[in-house]
This record gives C-alpha cells, structure tokens and sequence, in this order.
C-alpha cells in the first residue's frame, strides 16, 4: 500500500510541492501541495517511524525526525521523495518534542518535553546520527500545575549558527546556549535565560528574516511576547506582549505554533481551544504588533500550521480533528482566508515542507 501510495502521489502535476507530515505513532506521511490552486492531496504513508517534529538537512536530502521511542531518525529522501531510513540514535531525554538541524549541517538538537533536558547529536559527513554531543537537564518549576518540573518545548538556532534557544514550559524561560559547530557542543551563553511572566510557559519562538526580533508563543497564559534580538551576544530584550484571544473568549485555550510571514510583515500564533489562527501586523523597525484579525482555522486543536514557501497559503494542522485545512492568505495585508479544503492525516504534529 506504501509504494502504491507514492506512485500514485508522483503522478500528480509537476509543479506540486512535497509536504512530509509528522504523525507520532502513525508515522510520516507525504503528501503534494498546489501551489497555484491552493489543494493538498490526501496524505499517504512514507515511513513507519513514530514521527514528531520534522527538520531537513541544509545541503543533503536528508529528513529527520524527533522520534516518539526517544530517538533521533534520519531519512533519505529518493525518488518520488519516498523516504528510506539512513539511522537513528538516542537522545537521552525523555520524549522529544521538537528539533533543529544546524547551518553547518553537523548537528541536530532535540528539546525533551519529558525530562526537560536538551540534546545535541553529532552527524557524520553522510548525515546519519551518531554519538550525543551535549546533554543538559534544566531545573526549576513554575506556578501554574503543569509547571511543576522543567518541560523544554524547542530548540531553535540563530542564522550565524552560535547560539541555540530553548523554550521552557516549565520553568517560564528561554534558555540561551552558546553553540560550537566544529563539536556540536553547547555551553551557557552570557546571560544565560531569557524569562518570560511567570506561568506563561513559552513553548515555541521564531525569529523575524533579518533576526532583528524573536516572537514567543506562551502556551499557558495564551500570549504572544515580542523581544529585540542581539545577535552579538546572544541576549534578548522584552519589547511587547499581546493576547492570542479576543477578549470576549471565556473558554479553555493553550496556544502551540507561531510563524512570521516570510516578508517579515505578519506574525501568526495557533489558539487550540478557540481554534483560530491570530494575525498580527509586524513593525519592521520597532518589531511590535499590531491587530489584524482572529481566522477559524478549519478544524479542531490547531496544533501546527505551516505558511508555504509561496507566502499564499497556510497549512493547518488539527489534533484532535485528524485533518489539514488549507487557508489562503494576503501577502499585501496578511490576512487569513476561510479554510478551502481539508484532508485527513492521523494527529498531525508537524507540516514540513521540502
């Protein structure tokens, strides 16, 4: 059924664009995006690995994957962008959550939601994970009942490739590494945090095109905080913090993804409760935002979304619904359509596009 799955997926149009889907225990799935009409085909089984958040090699076609046995996959990506798997390795940590690949493409980082520790895991010159660099448990708690011990939530590094950031849930901070490329090593950067309000519980961030900016998602206070970025010395400063919700919701809501339109112009956050994806009109000087609009995401528990390369389109991801919604989106305003079609996946943790 798998190869005749991506068969049948090769003989759609040529100009689609290949979209690989972390599903946790129902593993990656592939699926083609039209770019010019705004369709997503149904998703098909790519690979049987417990997959969560997905990252690509920067030079080689080569996937990876954070995965749900406490591994770190990687995945070689051949003809018709089927999928074959290079190796995997452990990372220590308990349930990884997301991952990052660095610019040199020697280095892949997990951040563990279960044990709250980070790792970062060497990769030899054909890409395939091999021995743990560096592995780090952080410490602390916070005030709300799901902060009771550390939970890292992402990992993300800076274009110069120095330094790593971690959004903890747990403990209300981002952790700041200073990063060593040549060994995969990751060592605390000076300052060392940046904190968040307390029970705010920050759980992923993004950086602005020109890194002049970072923008936290908080997925227990449902914000969004906005803070300069020095990419000198690593540090962050807070700017600003808007809600996700309008403010007649009086529901149950946790936030999860955010992304800045690639024009730098729009940041979106993913309210899982409300089910809506909130729009935000960046200033590109003072980095602060401004109100544009709360957009029905098409599903249930937004738990991903993905803006495609295009900046036309946003792919939304729903946990707790088992589908991807397509909205289309206003490159000159950043407004958010309704959703236009919709297809199954099982529990989409992440959209990844090649």
């Amino acid at each position: 059924m798998k190869i005749k799955a991506l068969l049948l997926l090769s003989t759609i149009a040529l100009h689609a664009q290949p979209v690989y889907i972390g599903t946790g225990k129902s593993g990656i799935f592939l699926a083609d995006f039209d770019a010019e009409k705004g369709v997503l085909s149904e998703p098909a089984l790519a690979e049987e690995y417990k997959a969560g958040f997905l990252a690509a090699h920067p030079e080689k076609p080569i996937l990876y994957s954070a995965g749900g046995d406490n591994t770190v996959g990687a995945f070689t990506i051949g003809e018709a962008n089927s999928l074959t798997q290079l190796g995997t390795a452990p990372v220590k940590g308990s349930r990884p959550s997301h991952i990052a690949v660095d610019a040199s493409g020697r280095t892949v980082a997990t951040a563990n939601y279960g044990d709250g520790s980070i790792t970062t895991v060497r990769l030899d010159p054909d890409g395939k994970p091999g021995q743990i660099a560096t592995f780090i448990k952080n410490k602390g708690s916070g005030p709300h009942e799901r902060q009771q011990a550390p939970h890292t939530h992402g990992v993300y590094f800076d274009k110069g490739n120095r330094f790593l950031f971690v959004p903890d849930l747990g403990t209300d901070q981002i952790l700041i590494y200073n990063f060593d490329p040549a060994t995969s090593e990751l060592t605390p950067n000076d300052p060392p945090e940046f904190k968040t309000a307390p029970g705010a519980g920050p759980r992923h961030m993004t950086f602005s095109p020109d890194e002049k900016h970072a923008y936290i998602i908080n997925e227990l206070d449902n914000t969004i905080q906005v803070a300069a970025f020095d990419s000198s010395s690593g540090s962050l400063t807070d700017i600003q913090t808007v809600p996700t919700l309008p403010e007649d919701f009086d529901g149950q809501n946790t936030t999860a993804e955010i992304e800045v339109h690639p024009s730098g112009n729009f940041v979106y956050g993913s309210n899982r409760g409300h089910d809506s994806i909130v729009v935000y009109k960046r200033d590109p000087e003072t980095g602060k935002l401004s109100y544009i609009q709360h957009a029905p995401c098409g599903g249930k528990q937004p738990r991903h979304f993905k803006i495609d390369p295009s900046g036309k389109w946003l792919l939304c991801g729903h946990q707790a619904s088992d589908t991807i919604s397509v909205l289309s989106l206003d490159p000159d305003t950043g407004r958010l359509g309704k959703p236009q079609s919709t297809v199954k996946a099982p529990k989409p943790i992440c959209i990844f596009f090649k």
